[in-house]
């Protein structure tokens, strides 16, 4: 119900802030009271502890492993969501509250498992350990995996069989003992600020290339029955500027665009920690300062030789600058990229209820984002994993005022109901 749904939307579970886990572990709990209210058992799953990047151990917020009655003459679907948010507030631009809920303008045909975790904007932390401990149990009689995590790509409703993997880069340059005057010292020492600003400007250039030396050379090839997947897709370039409230885009047809959102790597240069930022003057120079950056991945990509180019490249661009300074590179996440096959019972299922509910073709997509679990599923279960988006084009996630649209919300939950009849036919 929309009470229902506004009490779960007030929960801050910003799983990037350790220090409200608290939060994260109370919605997990309303999970699980609302799953055995519906009538499902629930197993509370620990997954152990984690060394934050202080040093400090804490425990993780546990994985909901739930199941409903199941009849053994049916399929078995096992559903993963997550309850984890990115971090949001009004000072970031979001015209209401992030956390309250705006409005702006029979029996099942399937058996129902479920997973639910708290840390998937985190990467997932101890979830890939928990699948492969309960492979044998939980998932031993799984036959299909869906995750309803992305949105559609346009205004068409589609199916989404692959992402792109993910590794986060941690650039800390650290010089003097204290902070310094400029006025002071500016012009008389190496400053850690200049150093940073050299090392992320040499990552990419003004195109978006990549130019950390063999980091794209295991890019997966374009097939043409790839290629064709691009030409049914009713993406509109002109309209997407204008969601986006940019000028034009790097590339310069629909399908170049799609595939550099989609199957191509791409770096981005996130932020800078210990760096003046308020408003108003400040003339410091920063003793330490960190630079944050993530590269999207792709097929045939691998996270830690990723990593290792990288760093390489890193500590080489800091040798030429001669610099007194003391350079730390460290990287987080290393999720894999994602690619099902199509051709799967799952997605002739999830094709016919895209067509029941919606009357039309579902277009295939990737998602340019990162949901780690998607690979580890399908590599460690050896089960078929399907993505089934409700989210609209337009919701902005992770952004201000991310939303959802009250149709796609009621059509997203027929969506899983013809779902799930369609795939008790193709069992």
């Amino acid at each position: 119900s929309e009470c229902g749904l506004r009490e779960w939307v007030a929960v801050q579970s910003d799983s990037g802030d350790h220090t409200k886990w608290g939060e994260v572990e109370r919605i997990l709990n309303m999970t699980a009271v609302r799953i055995q209210e519906m009538g499902g058992t629930v197993d509370i799953a620990d997954v152990g502890t984690h060394q934050l990047p202080s040093g400090e151990t804490v425990s993780l917020p546990p994985v909901i492993l739930a199941e409903f009655e199941r009849d053994p003459k049916k399929a078995t679907l096992c559903i993963y969501g997550h309850v984890d948010v990115q971090p949001a507030k009004m000072a970031d631009g979001w015209t209401t509250d992030p956390f309250n809920l705006t409005e702006i303008k029979g029996s099942l045909t399937v058996n129902i498992k479920l997973i639910i975790e708290g840390l998937e904007e985190v990467g997932s932390y101890g979830l890939l350990e928990l699948t492969r401990k309960r492979n044998d149990s939980f998932f031993a009689d799984v036959d299909f995996i869906v995750i309803s995590d992305n949105v559609w790509a346009t205004r068409n409703p589609a199916l989404t069989y692959g992402t792109r993997g993910s590794s986060y880069f941690f650039v800390e340059v650290d010089g003097p003992k204290l902070d310094f005057h400029s006025g002071v010292y500016g012009g008389s020492i190496q400053e850690p600020m200049s150093d940073l600003i050299a090392l992320l400007g040499s990552l990419l250039d003004h195109t978006g290339k990549i130019l950390v030396p063999g980091v794209t050379d295991d890019v997966a090839p374009l097939t043409e029955d790839e290629r064709k997947l691009y030409d049914n897709i009713s993406f509109d370039l002109e309209e997407m500027k204008s969601v986006a409230g940019v000028k034009h885009f790097l590339q310069d047809t629909k399908e170049e665009v799609l595939m550099a959102r989609w199957r191509n790597p791409s770096l981005s240069i996130h932020g800078i920690q210990g760096a003046f930022s308020e408003p108003g003057t400040k003339t410091v120079i920063p003793k330490q300062v960190t630079g944050k950056f993530s590269i999207r991945q792709v097929p045939n990509m691998d996270p830690p030789d990723v990593e290792r180019k990288v760093k390489e490249h890193l500590q080489q661009v800091f040798s030429t600058l001669k610099s007194p300074n003391r350079l730390r590179v460290t990287a987080t996440v290393g999720a894999k990229p994602w690619v099902a096959n199509l051709k799967n019972p799952q997605y002739v299922a999830g094709q016919r209820a895209v067509r029941e509910v919606f009357g039309v073709e579902p277009e295939l997509i990737r998602e340019g984002s990162t949901i780690p679990i998607a690979q580890n599923f399908q590599e460690e279960t050896g089960k078929s994993v399907m993505m089934l988006p409700i989210g609209g084009h337009d919701d902005g996630e992770h952004s201000q005022n991310e939303k959802i649209s009250r149709y796609n919300y009621i059509e997203g939950t027929k969506l899983f109901a013809a779902y799930f009849y369609e795939l008790s036919l193709v069992k």
